[in-house]
């Protein structure tokens, strides 16, 4: 059975559903019930950095993974509560309310609404592009660094103490080391073991458990975050812990399914929370469309971002309504529902059904759960995410360039904070890209041997013609830069007197705006004052298109433009 022409591309699950074979709902049964092991401790500890109540974390990963299942591109998307983006959210809503307070979930759910918005806004305009100004060296760099913010604002969970929130890693660092008499020994050995227990699981058990089955492994070896939430809060529960050593705990978290309604809003508050809705809209689609292409491509599958863009607005909307806060792809429960066997969105299905499961029968065994138990989890999973390799790697092909972008970036998110940060690393890489493409590189040519090659003279032994300067420009010409060649030419014609032919070779020109169009017949202009004429070789098919439609060879002179540098160069060498 196959669905109605075309409507797999507006309804991604069709083409899945439509063709579902028995063979796939192994996997898909497996790796949605890996997730969901995962996922229940994870989103309670990534709402607690959010600076939300648990409940909201598990509120995020029932119908939002569920549309997603539905509607996003790719199979294998682990949609969720994230490290980076609840970060994002304690960073820009706690300047305008107090966390824990209902004013601050109110904005965190509008802030929801904002994300889901914009993201199904781009995903209809096909707008998915936008997210190309973020690029790598931006990405990796911001990822380093909040990574590090995360794992300074998860020290007072970890250790028990009391201190003010704040954005600035420094002055978290400061307020840490200025309490560190107050350290409640017995948070941070539950926190601490709760480490040493998820280590294991990651690092150790999965090499130990080669004679399990693999349907076996995998779980075992991705369940240590559970087994500690369980270790923990039997400790807590049978020691007395609460009582008797003062160990802070999750609390009364309220069963039964998340509450339906549309976020309370003014203008006022959209506008103050518009920057952060837009750094979570570009950044949570960044890293859901990296992984999810990269897991695609191992099975030659494709993901559609601007269909991506449409399942995660639509999750992020339902996310708002149903009492979540923002979502995206999670990258290692991805790489798990991938690695488990995960075939089609139903193992979202399966992963946001046992959530909900969770939440409606299972809600007051976490009450005694310990906060430390939560800080540890997110340590674990944002250590891996601190990572300078990016910058030695940059530093070692183009430290003059992209290596200070990522110093900017990182140095930005720590000491200017995450949206500002953000700013400077897209600003510093376009500004880094203007200017390296207003100062292009311009090769004077000659011909190889006896070839039809022309190269670089400064590279190659090659033959040259006295009053022949063959000259090949490698990058588009527009209006920054097309000045700098005018007077890179006239400077050469200054130079070399006997010169009365040019030849521009333009196999590498993409495009020639309007600007540069009009320096192009100021060049000619100029060339021709002082006894040279102007000649073009191998302008290509499109750039040819728009050219003719001003009637450019006209202009020029008839004659003036060559298929090939060959053609042209065998004609103009004639003395």
């Amino acid at each position: 059975m196959s669905p109605p022409l075309g409507l797999h591309r507006y309804l991604p699950f069709t083409d899945w559903l439509f063709h579902y074979s028995k063979p796939n709902l192994a996997g898909d049964v497996l790796a949605g019930i890996i997730v969901a092991i995962m996922l229940v401790p994870q989103s309670m500890a990534y709402a607690l950095l959010a600076g939300l109540p648990p409940q909201v974390g598990l509120y995020a990963s029932i119908a939002p993974v569920m549309i997603y299942g539905l509607l996003g591109s790719s199979r294998v998307l682990a949609v969720g509560p994230v490290a980076m983006v609840s970060l994002l959210v304690a960073s820009g809503v706690s300047g305008l309310a107090e966390p824990g307070s209902p004013q601050y979930l109110q904005s965190a759910l509008l802030l929801a609404l904002m994300v889901g918005g914009i993201q199904l806004g781009m995903g209809i305009l096909r707008l998915g592009l936008l997210a190309n100004f973020l690029s790598h060296s931006v990405l990796t760099a911001f990822t380093a660094a909040a990574a590090l913010i995360i794992a300074a604002s998860q020290l007072r969970h970890l250790l028990g103490i009391s201190i003010p929130n704040s954005d600035s890693i420094l002055a978290v660092l400061w307020q840490v080391g200025s309490h560190l008499d107050q350290v409640n020994l017995v948070t941070l050995g539950l926190g601490l073991g709760s480490i040493l227990v998820m280590v294991y699981f990651k690092t150790k058990l999965g090499s130990q458990l080669q004679r399990v089955p693999q349907n076996w492994r995998i779980p075992i070896s991705k369940s240590g975050p559970l087994l500690a939430v369980i270790l923990t809060t039997v400790t807590v529960v049978l020691l007395g812990l609460v009582d008797r050593a003062d160990v802070r705990v999750v609390g009364e978290i309220p069963s039964g399914l998340p509450p339906i309604g549309i976020p309370e809003w003014d203008l006022s508050l959209v506008q103050a929370l518009l920057p952060t809705a837009l750094a979570i809209s570009l950044v949570g689609f960044m890293e859901s469309f990296a992984v999810g292409q990269s897991l695609a491509s191992r099975r030659r599958q494709a993901v559609d971002p601007d269909q991506d863009l449409i399942g995660l607005g639509a999750a992020n909307l339902l996310a708002s309504v149903t009492g979540g806060y923002p979502v995206t792809g999670g990258i290692s429960r991805s790489v798990v529902n991938f690695a488990a066997g995960a075939n089609t969105g139903l193992a979202s299905l399966i992963t946001a059904s046992l959530v909900g499961l969770t939440v409606v029968f299972l809600m007051p065994l976490f009450s005694f759960l310990p906060q430390t138990t939560l800080a540890a989890i997110v340590l674990v999973a944002v250590v891996s995410l601190i990572d300078i390799r990016p910058l030695l790697e940059l530093w070692r092909y183009d430290r003059g360039g992209e290596a200070r972008v990522w110093i900017l970036t990182f140095l930005g998110v720590l000491v200017a904070g995450i949206e500002i940060g953000i700013l400077i690393g897209v600003l510093s890489s376009l500004g880094l890209h203007l200017w390296r493409s207003s100062r292009p590189h311009v090769a004077i040519v000659g011909r190889v041997g006896d070839s039809e090659h022309f190269r670089n003279v400064l590279r190659h032994e090659v033959t040259t013609h006295p009053h022949l300067l063959s000259i090949r420009v490698d990058e588009s010409l527009y209006f920054a830069n097309a000045r700098y060649l005018e007077n890179y030419v006239m400077g050469l014609v200054a130079q070399q007197p006997d010169i009365t032919q040019l030849l521009l070779i333009c196999s590498a020109v993409n495009q020639i705006d309007a600007s540069a169009l009009e320096t192009l017949f100021s060049l000619k202009e100029k060339l021709t004052y002082a006894g040279v004429q102007l000649h073009f070789a191998e302008i290509k098919g499109p750039v040819m298109d728009h050219l003719n439609q001003i009637h450019f060879v006209e202009k020029i002179a008839p004659g003036s433009v060559f298929l090939s540098t060959h053609d042209a160069v065998e004609q103009l060498a004639k003395p």
